[in-house]
């Protein structure tokens, strides 16, 4: 008996040694959506709970190798792009996107870790901007990130919405800008819009600091494209798989972050 077509999702990212963020977060939401995970790591940090004490980018040409390895034998529904450490990995990762046109691409700008330590070079900060941004279906930058990717300063909720504008007018075709290093109040505001639909996603602000949450916010994004939900309502549901992965979320290590549940928040998915 033959087996059935599976749609993969492939994950661009830098790999983090500490098992929270990165490919293997990406890696672990894949699973927790159904879908099968793919990756091409664009980059190597060691990092732990408490902060990233090296990054290590491997050859370039390495690196395409795994992307053509990954597109020419897998049907890839959604590419999730995280950690780009400089322009010439950008410059490969859109190559590849160009070749191939998989139907969709969900971009996280990582640029600065939580500890603060600097994931993006200075050079690369035009290249996202130029070559990636156009190719997104959906980017998700954090405040800094959107205000490293603007130029304009955040600090309210009139300045989040002009900085979704701005986005929009860059090129990106959709933004979900994540609202947790913006003060308002008892809640978390991440807001979307796609030139059609324009929404909040509201939830409750958790007491913690989660490591990991951008990565496996874009995964879940890019997971329940593959499973064929529309774009806001991939959205919808990933942010609601952030907060039951957060809510359910467990301290590995001697750093105060906290790692996601992953499987528990599935596993407490609505039916």
């Amino acid at each position: 008996m033959q087996t059935p077509t599976v749609i993969s999702a492939l994950t661009i990212a830098g790999s983090d040694s500490g098992g929270g963020a990165g490919i293997q977060a990406d890696l672990k939401t894949f699973a927790a959506h159904g879908v099968h995970g793919l990756s091409a790591i664009a980059a190597l940090t060691a990092q732990h709970t408490r902060g990233v004490t090296a990054v290590h980018v491997p050859d370039i040409g390495f690196l395409r190798a795994q992307l053509d390895a990954c597109f020419e034998d897998f049907d890839i529904g959604t590419v999730k792009i995280g950690m780009l450490a400089n322009a010439e990995v950008i410059e490969c990762v859109a190559a590849a996107l160009e070749a191939y046109r998989p139907p969709h691409v969900v971009l996280d700008p990582v640029m600065v870790a939580t500890s603060g330590a600097k994931l993006l070079a200075d050079d690369a900060l035009h290249a996202l901007r130029t070559r990636l941004l156009p190719l997104a279906s959906i980017v998700t930058p954090n405040i800094p990130e959107a205000e490293l990717l603007t130029g304009q300063t955040i600090a309210t909720a009139d300045d989040a919405t002009a900085a979704v504008a701005a986005l929009r007018a860059m090129g990106a075709s959709a933004v979900l800008l994540k609202g947790g290093h913006l003060d308002e109040g008892k809640i978390v505001v991440d807001r979307y819009d796609d030139g059609v639909v324009d929404a909040d996603f509201i939830h409750d602000r958790l007491a913690l600091e989660g490591h990991g949450t951008g990565c496996t916010l874009a995964s879940a994004i890019a997971a329940n494209l593959c499973r064929g939900l529309p774009l806001p309502l991939a959205v919808e549901a990933a942010t609601d798989y952030i907060e039951r992965a957060l809510r359910g979320g467990y301290r590995p290590g001697r750093g105060a972050v906290v790692v996601l549940d992953h499987f528990g928040a599935a596993a407490a998915a609505p039916r």
